[in-house]
């Protein structure tokens, strides 16, 4: 080898290769430490360019206090984004350097459309689940209520829209809707009414029920006040309870049966169409 000019020129030529990346890379890593290049501001901004509501400097600070290391060359922009996305409110981040000594932060907040289940969690707009201040999600008005069994949030999310439409020719808007474990539907309105709307039998067996019950929810109104339930689960008619349940005489249609129960308890009657 000692003899063979051509491999003590490639091993030369190597090792020579081999010194300038490690003196590139030193100098590198001594540029980097340069008190220029160490972080001096975080800019907060909205991916929608919307006015952030909820999320404030306060917050972020408090939030990822302690979890943003490194400087403009050695930050970990994922490790920076998963602190920004921990802190309440905030759905999503995307993070970017800004020569020389920033990082960009662009927030997406969470939309908050009503609570979920008994734990104080609320449901966005997009059917995320997600943990903040209730108090600061009800400012502006009353949340409807939700709950369902986990990984059905987007299910009740669309299921919510489809019968705020549907109760719509009724003047009804849904105030809570669930989804039991056996994948019942029930729906309270804002007049005070729950509407059991039971299990899907078919992709229109809900609208059924709910259409059945906006044709004759006049007559019941015009007759009755402050109706408790009404179970919709019947092929041909419903069942309903109301404190006070009276029916006159000649309202009564063949097949209508009315049943009160003593010691005060909740009249129910079964009506047909």
């Amino acid at each position: 080898m000692w003899h063979d000019a051509k491999s003590l020129n490639a091993t030369a030529s190597g090792i020579f290769a081999v010194v300038m990346l490690a003196c590139v890379a030193a100098g590198v890593w001594w540029v980097s430490q340069w008190p220029m290049f160490t972080l001096q501001a975080i800019s907060v901004e909205s991916i929608d360019q919307e006015e952030l509501r909820h999320v404030n400097h306060l917050t972020l600070r408090n939030g990822t206090r302690g979890r943003i290391k490194g400087n403009f060359f050695t930050a970990n922009l994922d490790a920076v984004r998963l602190a920004f996305e921990s802190v309440p409110w905030v759905r999503r981040a995307t993070v970017r350097r800004e020569w020389p000594n920033q990082l960009v932060v662009a927030l997406e907040e969470h939309d908050a459309l009503g609570t979920w289940g008994e734990d104080g969690r609320l449901l966005s707009v997009k059917g995320d689940v997600f943990t903040a201040n209730l108090a600061e999600a009800e400012d502006d008005h009353e949340l409807p209520q939700f709950s369902g069994p986990d990984g059905s949030e987007k299910e009740v999310l669309a299921r919510y829209a489809e019968l705020h439409a549907w109760f719509a020719p009724i003047d009804l808007v849904p105030q809570a809707l669930s989804l039991s474990g056996r994948y019942a539907w029930t729906v309270k309105l804002d007049n005070g009414m729950s509407v059991a709307l039971g299990r899907e039998q078919s992709k229109t067996t809900l609208k059924e029920r709910v259409d059945r019950l906006t044709g004759i929810y006049p007559q019941l109104a015009s007759r009755l006040q402050n109706i408790d339930t009404i179970d919709m689960r019947y092929p041909n008619g419903l069942a309903l309870s109301s404190a006070g349940l009276v029916i006159p005489p000649e309202g009564k249609k063949p097949g209508t049966a009315a049943k009160k129960k003593p010691n005060n308890s909740t009249p129910i009657s079964r009506l047909t169409q």
